[in-house]
């Protein structure tokens, strides 16, 4: 092993020392040097394996699609077959990494184009060309926060994903960030008294969810009216329903982020996803990740490279924005693919779709004895009060092919026995009544 190690014998010495150990085996001290007891079955022949494989594939419960009400973050649309059929192509699934910009000029293209539609979406100046998801691209959006204020106080609302308040904790603890939570109101959106009262001079940025974890639709201009303008104000976007609602830059944002999967992405087994990252040009040079441009060769001939590289393999480590590596360029293909099909027009048919449908389950379980929790204007997804039982019920609608509004009282006890609905364009009147009465038994 030790010829791979460019370190001398002595330098290796020296840090086993400085973190108190005497060998490099003590660092997987912890690592079970065998695997007895995980009953692995001796090899099989192909025949028989594929048999065996087939079997437990046959286990597998699969859901038509219009019968999956389960949002909170990841979401059920109707994907175009042209987007699939593109996507597939050779030369786009084996496509080299752009670091070489002459044998990359499709992918950079693409990137190109997909970094101006999330510019277009958000209606922010600058896009990088995505993230791994929309997680890490929230974290990531407090790390750059800090770096373009000097400061480490978040004010982040609760009604931001669990899942992206988790993520972001174990991102930022490190580098001494403090987040401390705000609360929400009777409309669930963010309490807007106490967002005033929490701010001081050492806060950084203030981080809201545009529509929120409840499906609600915050009120942008009122928070941006709220902080100071030397605070950073992120919003965490679901991209769909920038369709119908207005654009986050349009209220002041300075960053605004998110999870593209609902972009043409097929919900499998948690991912892939892709994080979309988006600002203003004067913090460009604080954004992690990097930037696809547009230019022009020494013949006057259009091209696209890479503008911004801001990771430490390009530049000096101390002036490096993030570690992040690479990004999720072909589900960036994939999104770009999706918008290009559906158009401003076709992706304002699928959020006013599911806006509806989700309104007309709204009025159908509230009439079944099962009523929102908020009273602020949703999107497709709202919290309903459900019976204590209701936990147990939700495991039992897969019996009956229905993936069911998720329970959320363990994350948000203070709300008691709850569920999160959702519903997008791809439910039918049928499904939606199906669940009704399901959820109402």
């Amino acid at each position: 092993m030790h010829r791979y190690i460019p370190h001398t014998e002595e330098e290796i010495k020296q840090m086993l020392q400085e973190i108190g150990i005497n060998s490099i085996d003590e660092l997987f001290v912890d690592v079970p040097k065998t695997i007895d007891g995980y009953n692995i079955p001796e090899g099989k022949d192909e025949f028989t394996v594929r048999k065996d494989i087939e079997k437990l594939v046959k286990q597998n419960v699969y859901f038509e699609p219009e019968n999956v009400f389960l949002g909170a973050g990841i979401y059920v649309h109707h994907i175009p077959t042209v987007v699939k059929h593109m996507a597939s192509n050779p030369n786009f699934v084996t496509a080299y990494t752009p670091y070489q910009a002459e044998v990359s000029q499709g992918t950079l293209q693409m990137l190109f184009e997909y970094q101006t539609m999330m510019c277009e979406l958000t209606g922010m100046e600058v896009s990088n060309s995505s993230m791994y998801d929309g997680a890490s691209a929230f974290a990531e959006s407090l790390l750059m926060a800090t770096r373009i204020t000097g400061k480490t106080k978040m004010l982040v609302a609760r009604t931001i994903n669990p899942e992206y308040r988790t993520v972001a904790r174990t991102y930022t603890k490190p580098q001494g960030i403090e987040i401390t939570e705000v609360n929400y109101d009777k409309s669930g959106r963010i309490d807007l008294a106490q967002l005033k009262n929490m701010i001081d001079n050492q806060t950084a940025a203030v981080a809201v969810a545009y529509t929120n974890f409840f499906g609600i639709v915050e009120d942008l201009k009122s928070i941006r009216e709220a902080i100071p303008s030397n605070v950073v104000f992120i919003v965490v976007a679901e991209p769909v329903s920038l369709a119908l609602l207005e654009a986050p830059g349009k209220f002041g944002a300075d960053i605004v982020v998110g999870e593209g999967q609902s972009l043409g992405v097929t919900p499998n087994l948690g991912g892939p996803g892709i994080g979309f990252f988006t600002t203003l040009e004067k913090h460009v040079r604080k954004m992690p990740g990097r930037i696809i441009g547009q230019t022009k060769d020494l013949e006057g001939k259009k091209g696209y490279v890479m503008i911004l590289q801001t990771r430490e393999q390009h530049i000096r480590r101390e002036k490096a924005t993030s570690n992040i590596c690479s990004n999720q360029a072909y589900i960036a293909l994939i999104n770009a693919i999706y918008l290009s099909t559906m158009g401003p027009q076709g992706l304002k048919e699928v959020a006013w779709r599911s806006y509806n449908n989700a309104h007309y389950l709204a009025k159908k379980l509230e009439e079944n004895g099962l009523p929102r929790l908020f009273d602020g204007e949703f999107f497709n997804e709202f919290v309903v009060k459900v019976p204590e039982s209701y936990r147990t019920k939700w495991h039992e609608m897969v019996k009956e092919g229905i993936l069911g509004p998720i329970p959320i009282d363990r994350v948000y006890k203070e709300l008691g026995p709850s569920a999160l609905v959702c519903s997008t364009e791809v439910n039918t009147k049928t499904s939606i009544e199906k669940l009704v009465e399901v959820m109402s038994k």
